[in-house]
């Protein structure tokens, strides 16, 4: 029996976060049912990257891997027909997931606001950029926005030149994860609260919390007094030599603050005679920029000339924070992620046999899976609604 067997979920997400969260819950064995427009689908199906030769709406990898394990019905929720079908499979439904922004699910006869109010058990999770509650002109933002907002703008790139503008932030979609995750994590708790009061819940996911929560040191010192709250990147420096550095066959990203780190990184570079000319806890208490920027000019002398997986392979038993600057290609070819099984292989009706990712964690006893290729557009419409329809 899978984690989430018992559990049924309709989702009228069509974007990222929305369907990374439907794709954890199925994962685990959920029911998710995904309703989407008749003809033209969820907006992911309109989204690179495309299988070449592959038809319309059902040639998208990142729809291939946000969807797999749910069943797809079309349902034209314009129409009063196709809304009193949903009315109908919300009776059959524990959870509603949504992405749109305030005022759909009410325009559905959905009102989040009365979950809880009486005994069916029915949950509702909403994921916006800003919050259910947010005012109107921010119902409509991009993940670019969020990732500002959130304040993570400051840490990209690591040790930024503030003479020059922030950037998007890591990967392609990392707020829409980071608050799919969120999400997941934050309808698992009100499901186990569900146990005992048998009530719902509304569950209020805003993109910008999510990511701002995630802000290591930053927000936490803010709050303690320790960092002053200002717009200038260079106040959340950390300080010292941390950064990327260039090797024979990619980058690496070295982290060292401490007298320990820096008696690792001497042992790993064969402990040259400039290291002994630096005070013994400099990192800690005699920071200054000239001192940082030999010490980064000395290590990226030393480290281009170093095969990127095999230094970090040796520093990491230093207890040196180092580590490589992987491409996808580095990923699937990981030693450690073929040896827990990180990809398997999916064969998909339309995209054919493809290596598709799992998730970053494992259960015992109820391990998560990929049960089934993502659903063709309506594939499952008859199925699902023969029994609903009046």
């Amino acid at each position: 029996m899978r984690a989430l067997s018992n559990l049924r979920v309709l989702e009228l997400a069509g974007g990222v976060a929305g369907e990374y969260c439907g794709k954890l819950l199925a994962d685990f064995g959920a029911e998710v049912i995904k309703i989407e427009a008749p003809g033209t689908g969820s907006e992911t199906r309109r989204m690179a990257p495309f299988a070449e030769g592959a038809q319309a709406n059902e040639n998208s990898g990142l729809f291939a891997y946000l969807n797999t394990g749910k069943r797809s019905v079309t349902l034209d929720l314009g129409s009063d027909a196709g809304r009193q079908v949903l009315q109908r499979l919300l009776a059959r439904i524990d959870v509603v997931l949504d992405d749109h922004a305030p005022g759909y699910l009410e325009a559905l006869g959905i009102d989040p606001s009365r979950c809880g109010s009486d005994e069916s058990g029915l949950t509702v999770c909403c994921i916006t950029p800003f919050g259910y509650d947010a005012p109107p002109d921010v119902h409509k933002a991009y993940s670019l926005n969020v990732f500002h907002s959130s304040g993570w703008g400051y840490h990209s790139p690591s040790a930024p030149d503030p003479g020059t503008p922030p950037l998007q932030g890591a990967g392609r979609f990392v707020v829409d994860y980071e608050s799919g995750l969120s999400a997941a994590i934050a309808l698992m708790a009100a499901l186990y609260w569900r146990e005992d009061s048998r009530r719902g819940q509304f569950i209020d996911v805003s993109q910008q919390e999510s990511l701002a929560s995630l802000s290591d040191y930053v927000l936490s010192q803010m709050v303690d007094g320790a960092m002053d709250v200002s717009t200038r990147r260079s106040a959340f420096d950390l300080g010292g030599p941390a950064t990327f550095f260039r090797c024979a066959d990619g980058y690496v990203y070295l982290f060292i603050s401490e007298p320990g780190h820096w008696k690792g990184l001497s042992t790993l570079m064969g402990d040259p005679q400039w290291m002994t000319e630096f005070p013994d806890r400099w990192l800690e208490l005699h920071l200054t920029p000239e001192r940082i920027e030999r010490c980064r000019t000395h290590i990226g002398e030393w480290m281009k000339d170093q095969q990127k997986m095999d230094v970090v392979a040796r520093a990491q038993k230093l207890g040196i924070p180092l580590a490589s600057v992987n491409t996808a290609a580095d990923i699937v070819e990981s030693p450690q992620m073929q040896f827990r099984g990180f990809f398997v292989e999916v064969e998909h009706p339309v995209l054919g046999r493809r290596s598709y990712p799992t998730v970053p964690y494992r259960l015992s006893a109820t391990p998560a899976g990929i049960a089934s290729a993502a659903p063709l557009l309506g594939q499952h419409t008859e199925q699902v609604l023969s029994g609903v329809e009046a």
